[in-house]
Protein backbone atom coordinates (compact mmCIF):
# COMPACT_ATOMS: atom_id res chain seq x y z
CA UNK A 1 0.00 0.00 0.00
CA UNK A 2 1.24 3.39 -1.03
CA UNK A 3 1.69 6.05 1.78
CA UNK A 4 -0.55 8.15 0.54
CA UNK A 5 -2.91 5.64 -0.31
CA UNK A 6 -2.43 4.33 3.59
CA UNK A 7 -3.12 8.25 4.68
CA UNK A 8 -6.40 8.83 2.81
CA UNK A 9 -7.77 5.43 4.67
CA UNK A 10 -6.52 6.55 7.86
CA UNK A 11 -8.03 10.25 7.25
CA UNK A 12 -11.23 8.65 6.38
CA UNK A 13 -11.91 5.89 9.07
CA UNK A 14 -10.48 8.69 11.73
CA UNK A 15 -13.29 10.75 10.47
CA UNK A 16 -15.83 8.00 10.53
CA UNK A 17 -14.58 6.65 13.84
CA UNK A 18 -15.27 10.41 15.19
CA UNK A 19 -18.88 10.51 13.24
CA UNK A 20 -20.11 7.44 14.84
CA UNK A 21 -19.04 8.22 18.64
CA UNK A 22 -21.20 11.43 18.16
CA UNK A 23 -24.25 9.64 18.15
CA UNK A 24 -26.31 10.14 20.61
CA UNK A 25 -28.08 6.12 22.73
CA UNK A 26 -31.65 7.00 21.48
CA UNK A 27 -29.96 7.57 17.99
CA UNK A 28 -28.03 4.35 18.20
CA UNK A 29 -31.28 2.67 19.00
CA UNK A 30 -33.27 3.60 16.32
CA UNK A 31 -30.33 2.69 14.33
CA UNK A 32 -30.05 -0.74 15.15
CA UNK A 33 -33.92 -1.08 15.05
CA UNK A 34 -33.93 0.29 11.36
CA UNK A 35 -31.17 -2.10 10.13
CA UNK A 36 -33.13 -5.44 11.90
CA UNK A 37 -35.73 -4.57 9.72
CA UNK A 38 -33.86 -3.99 7.17
CA UNK A 39 -31.77 -7.28 6.96
CA UNK A 40 -35.08 -9.17 8.44
CA UNK A 41 -36.27 -8.20 4.64
CA UNK A 42 -33.36 -8.99 2.86
CA UNK A 43 -32.91 -12.50 4.45
CA UNK A 44 -36.48 -12.87 3.48
CA UNK A 45 -35.98 -11.72 -0.23
CA UNK A 46 -33.00 -14.35 -0.59
CA UNK A 47 -34.68 -17.02 0.99
CA UNK A 48 -31.74 -17.38 3.40
CA UNK A 49 -31.64 -20.25 5.64
CA UNK A 50 -28.47 -19.47 7.29
CA UNK A 51 -26.15 -16.45 7.53
CA UNK A 52 -22.69 -15.07 8.74
CA UNK A 53 -23.23 -11.82 10.67
CA UNK A 54 -21.02 -9.90 12.96
CA UNK A 55 -21.59 -8.61 16.65
CA UNK A 56 -21.64 -5.32 16.90
CA UNK A 57 -18.92 -3.01 19.01
CA UNK A 58 -20.56 -0.16 20.89
CA UNK A 59 -20.19 2.29 17.99
CA UNK A 60 -21.08 0.31 14.75
CA UNK A 61 -24.62 0.33 13.52
CA UNK A 62 -26.23 -2.33 16.09
CA UNK A 63 -26.85 -6.05 15.01
CA UNK A 64 -27.61 -7.80 18.39
CA UNK A 65 -31.05 -7.62 17.99
CA UNK A 66 -31.46 -8.99 13.91
CA UNK A 67 -29.10 -11.77 15.62
CA UNK A 68 -31.40 -12.54 18.02
CA UNK A 69 -34.81 -12.71 15.75
CA UNK A 70 -32.93 -14.79 13.18
CA UNK A 71 -32.00 -17.27 15.50
CA UNK A 72 -35.89 -16.97 16.91
CA UNK A 73 -37.12 -17.94 13.38
CA UNK A 74 -34.50 -20.77 13.13
CA UNK A 75 -31.69 -18.88 10.86
CA UNK A 76 -28.42 -20.71 11.46
CA UNK A 77 -26.34 -17.45 12.21
CA UNK A 78 -22.50 -18.10 12.30
CA UNK A 79 -20.48 -15.33 13.68
CA UNK A 80 -16.79 -14.57 13.15
CA UNK A 81 -13.83 -15.24 15.39
CA UNK A 82 -10.75 -13.83 14.67
CA UNK A 83 -7.57 -16.34 14.40
CA UNK A 84 -4.04 -15.06 14.41
CA UNK A 85 -3.26 -15.64 10.94
CA UNK A 86 -5.07 -13.60 9.89
CA UNK A 87 -8.25 -16.03 9.00
CA UNK A 88 -12.12 -15.53 10.19
CA UNK A 89 -12.80 -18.90 12.66
CA UNK A 90 -16.67 -19.16 12.61
CA UNK A 91 -19.20 -20.32 15.42
CA UNK A 92 -22.50 -20.47 15.81
CA UNK A 93 -24.87 -18.12 17.30
CA UNK A 94 -26.70 -19.21 20.36
CA UNK A 95 -29.42 -17.01 22.04
CA UNK A 96 -27.91 -15.44 25.44
CA UNK A 97 -25.02 -16.62 24.01
CA UNK A 98 -21.45 -15.81 25.78
CA UNK A 99 -18.91 -13.06 24.58
CA UNK A 100 -15.47 -12.03 25.24
CA UNK A 101 -13.77 -8.96 23.81
CA UNK A 102 -10.74 -9.89 21.10
CA UNK A 103 -7.09 -8.85 21.81
CA UNK A 104 -8.05 -6.19 19.02
CA UNK A 105 -11.52 -4.47 21.16
CA UNK A 106 -13.85 -6.53 18.96
CA UNK A 107 -16.77 -8.65 20.66
CA UNK A 108 -16.38 -12.18 19.83
CA UNK A 109 -18.75 -14.66 20.34
CA UNK A 110 -17.48 -17.80 22.67
CA UNK A 111 -18.37 -21.18 21.01
CA UNK A 112 -17.22 -24.41 19.19
CA UNK A 113 -15.39 -23.65 16.41
CA UNK A 114 -16.07 -24.46 13.08
CA UNK A 115 -12.92 -23.73 10.91
CA UNK A 116 -12.93 -21.01 8.07
CA UNK A 117 -14.24 -22.85 5.34
CA UNK A 118 -17.77 -23.21 7.99
CA UNK A 119 -18.65 -19.41 6.11
CA UNK A 120 -18.84 -21.03 2.56
CA UNK A 121 -22.44 -23.05 3.80
CA UNK A 122 -24.03 -19.68 3.95
CA UNK A 123 -26.91 -18.23 1.75
CA UNK A 124 -25.65 -14.25 3.15
CA UNK A 125 -22.90 -12.78 4.12
CA UNK A 126 -23.55 -9.64 6.79
CA UNK A 127 -19.84 -8.05 7.36
CA UNK A 128 -18.48 -4.52 8.91
CA UNK A 129 -17.62 -1.84 7.25
CA UNK A 130 -16.34 1.92 7.74
CA UNK A 131 -17.50 3.16 4.44
CA UNK A 132 -18.87 1.81 1.07
CA UNK A 133 -18.74 3.42 -2.09
CA UNK A 134 -21.43 3.24 -5.07
CA UNK A 135 -19.11 0.94 -7.19
CA UNK A 136 -19.30 -1.83 -4.47
CA UNK A 137 -15.54 -0.98 -2.90
CA UNK A 138 -15.89 -1.91 0.97
CA UNK A 139 -13.35 0.01 2.84
CA UNK A 140 -13.00 -2.08 6.50
CA UNK A 141 -11.26 -0.79 9.46
CA UNK A 142 -7.49 -1.95 8.33
CA UNK A 143 -7.51 -5.13 9.99
CA UNK A 144 -8.16 -6.88 6.72
CA UNK A 145 -9.57 -10.23 8.04
CA UNK A 146 -12.87 -9.43 6.21
CA UNK A 147 -10.88 -8.57 2.61
CA UNK A 148 -9.04 -12.09 3.14
CA UNK A 149 -12.36 -13.97 3.86
CA UNK A 150 -14.43 -12.80 1.16
CA UNK A 151 -11.16 -12.84 -1.22
CA UNK A 152 -10.51 -16.37 -0.55
CA UNK A 153 -14.50 -17.67 -1.35
CA UNK A 154 -14.48 -19.86 -4.79
CA UNK A 155 -18.36 -19.47 -4.02
CA UNK A 156 -19.07 -16.35 -2.56
CA UNK A 157 -22.91 -15.77 -1.46
CA UNK A 158 -24.32 -12.36 -1.68
CA UNK A 159 -22.22 -9.92 1.00
CA UNK A 160 -24.07 -6.91 2.19
CA UNK A 161 -22.05 -4.47 5.07
CA UNK A 162 -23.87 -2.64 7.55
CA UNK A 163 -23.05 0.92 7.76
CA UNK A 164 -25.12 4.04 8.36
CA UNK A 165 -26.49 5.96 5.69
CA UNK A 166 -24.04 8.84 5.27
CA UNK A 167 -21.12 5.84 5.16
CA UNK A 168 -22.39 5.04 1.60
CA UNK A 169 -19.96 7.44 -0.32
CA UNK A 170 -18.97 8.26 -3.48
CA UNK A 171 -15.92 6.21 -3.23
CA UNK A 172 -13.26 5.01 -1.21
CA UNK A 173 -9.32 4.39 -1.23
CA UNK A 174 -9.08 1.39 -2.61
CA UNK A 175 -5.80 -1.19 -2.45
CA UNK A 176 -5.35 -4.59 -4.34
CA UNK A 177 -6.32 -6.63 -1.69
CA UNK A 178 -9.94 -4.74 -1.12
CA UNK A 179 -12.81 -6.95 -1.82
CA UNK A 180 -16.34 -5.38 -3.39
CA UNK A 181 -19.93 -6.14 -1.21
CA UNK A 182 -22.93 -7.03 -3.24
CA UNK A 183 -24.70 -4.25 -1.53
CA UNK A 184 -25.38 -2.12 1.64
CA UNK A 185 -28.17 -2.70 4.76
CA UNK A 186 -28.32 0.97 6.42
CA UNK A 187 -30.85 1.78 9.12
CA UNK A 188 -33.43 3.34 6.17
CA UNK A 189 -32.50 1.05 3.14
CA UNK A 190 -31.01 -1.48 1.40
CA UNK A 191 -28.89 -0.90 -1.46
CA UNK A 192 -27.48 -3.77 -4.45
CA UNK A 193 -24.46 -2.20 -5.82
CA UNK A 194 -22.85 -2.65 -9.42
CA UNK A 195 -19.62 -4.14 -8.80
CA UNK A 196 -20.14 -7.68 -7.31
CA UNK A 197 -23.88 -8.26 -9.37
Amino acid sequence: MTDSLDQAKRALRAELRERRQQLSDAQRESAAEGIREQLEALVDSLGARSVSCFLSSPTEPGTRSFINAAIEQGLRVLLPVMREDGLLDWTVASPGGQEVQSALGVPEAVGELLGPIAVNDVDLMIVPAAAVDRGGMRMGWGRGFFDKTLGSMARRPPAYAVIYDSELVDSVPQDVHDQPVTGVVTPTRTVRLPADT
